[in-house]
C-alpha cells in the first residue's frame, strides 16, 4: 500500500523520464541490463569512474528503466546524518477550550515536537528510487545509516515519537550512487562495510562510436563535424601529456559552440582553434598552471591540422 505523501514531500520526488538525447549505444545497454539485473535481485548499484564518465546521466537513466518515482541527493561534506534522514523541526501547538457548561471554561494546551523527513526518509518509506550523487563527498558518519537500511532493511531516526523512532524499508525501495575515485580532491574514503553491500561497476572514457553519437546528439552538428572534434578531443586524451585527461564534456562544450556560431570545424577556421584551445586547456590543466596550457595548445593545434 502506497503511503500518503505530504506536500513538503512532494517537492523533491521527480517522476522517472527518459532524458532528451540521450544516447543508448551497445557499451550503455551493457551497464544498463547488468545494472537493472542486480537491482531486480535486490542490490545497490554504484557507479565510480572519473569525471566526465557518464555516471549521474546512467544513473537518472537506470533509474528511468526502473520506473519509480526518483529522489535525488548531491553529496555534500557538511552533511550530517539529520540532513539526510529528517529531524524534530519546529512545534505542534494544541487548545482545547471545553464551554460544555456555558458558565464554565476548561483549557487544556499540549505542545509537542514535529518530526520532519528528508529525501532519504522519502524514498524509504515510499519505494521511491534513491539516486545518491557523489556520495563519497559526504562524511563518513553521515552515510552510517545507509548500512542498516541496505542489509537489514530498517531505519532508525532519532524522532521522540516511537511510532516514527523505526521504520520498515519499502520493499520497491532500491538505492543508486555515484562516486569519483578517491583521489579527487574533497572525496572520501568509502566504508568497507558500506562498500560490500553494493555492487561497483568501475566507468572509463566512452568508447569511440559511443563518444561520437553522444557528440552529435548534444550539438546537433553533422555526423563528419562531429567526428572531427571527437578525433581532436580523444588525440589529446590519447597523447598523456596533459595534466587531466580531457572528458566527453570537451567534445560537447566545443559542438555546441560551434553550432551556437552555425559554423564549421575547419583547420582554416581561427575561431574554431581559439574554441578548442580554450575549452581543452581549461578541461586538462589546473588553474595558473601556465606552462601546461602552453603546452596543450600546441598539441590541441597539431591535431586540428591532422584532423581537419
Amino acid at each position: 500500500m502506497q503511503n500518503k505523501i505530504s506536500n513538503n514531500e512532494t517537492n523533491v520526488v521527480l517522476e522517472p523520464r527518459q532524458m532528451s538525447n540521450f544516447v543508448e549505444s551497445d557499451y550503455i545497454k551493457d551497464i544498463t541490463n547488468r545494472s537493472l539485473t542486480y537491482i531486480k535481485a535486490g542490490f545497490p548499484v554504484h557507479f565510480r569512474g572519473p569525471s566526465g564518465t557518464g555516471k549521474t546521466a546512467l544513473a537518472m537513466h537506470l533509474a528511468n528503466k526502473i520506473g519509480r518515482p526518483v529522489v535525488v541527493i548531491h553529496g555534500d561534506a557538511e552533511y550530517k546524518t539529520s540532513d539526510l534522514v529528517g529531524s524534530e523541526a519546529g512545534y505542534r501547538f494544541r487548545k482545547l477550550d471545553d464551554k460544555f457548561i456555558h458558565t464554565v471554561h476548561k483549557l487544556e494546551e499540549d505542545m509537542e515536537k514535529k518530526w520532519v523527513n528528508n529525501r532519504l526518509t522519502i524514498a524509504v518509506k515510499n519505494g521511491f528510487t534513491l539516486i545518491y550523487d557523489e556520495f563519497t563527498r559526504s562524511r563518513a558518519e553521515a552515510n552510517n545509516i545507509l548500512l542498516p537500511i541496505l542489509q537489514e532493511r530498517m531505519m532508525s531516526t532519532s524522532a521522540g515519537k516511537q511510532e516514527d523512532y523505526y521504520m520498515k524499508v519499502h520493499p520497491e525501495f532500491r538505492a543508486i550512487f555515484t562516486s569519483n575515485p578517491e583521489e579527487y580532491a574533497g572525496v572520501n574514503r568509502t566504508q568497507d562495510a558500506l562498500r560490500d553491500r553494493m555492487v561497483t561497476l568501475d566507468l572509463d572514457h566512452f568508447d569511440y562510436e559511443t563518444e561520437l553519437q553522444i557528440t552529435k546528439a548534444k550539438s546537433e552538428l553533422s555526423l563528419e563535424d562531429a567526428e572531427k572534434i571527437v578525433k581532436i578531443v580523444r588525440g589529446l586524451r590519447e597523447s598523456g601529456k596533459t595534466e587531466f585527461d580531457p572528458t566527453i564534456r570537451g567534445s560537447i562544450m566545443i559542438a555546441k559552440t560551434l553550432a551556437t556560431l552555425n559554423a564549421t570545424p575547419s583547420k582554416n577556421n581561427e575561431m574554431f582553434r581559439l574554441i578548442c584551445q580554450d575549452i581543452l586547456t581549461s578541461e586538462t590543466s589546473r588553474v595558473g598552471s601556465k606552462t601546461n596550457q602552453e603546452k596543450v595548445r600546441v598539441i590541441v593545434n597539431e591535431l586540428i591540422d591532422q584532423n581537419c
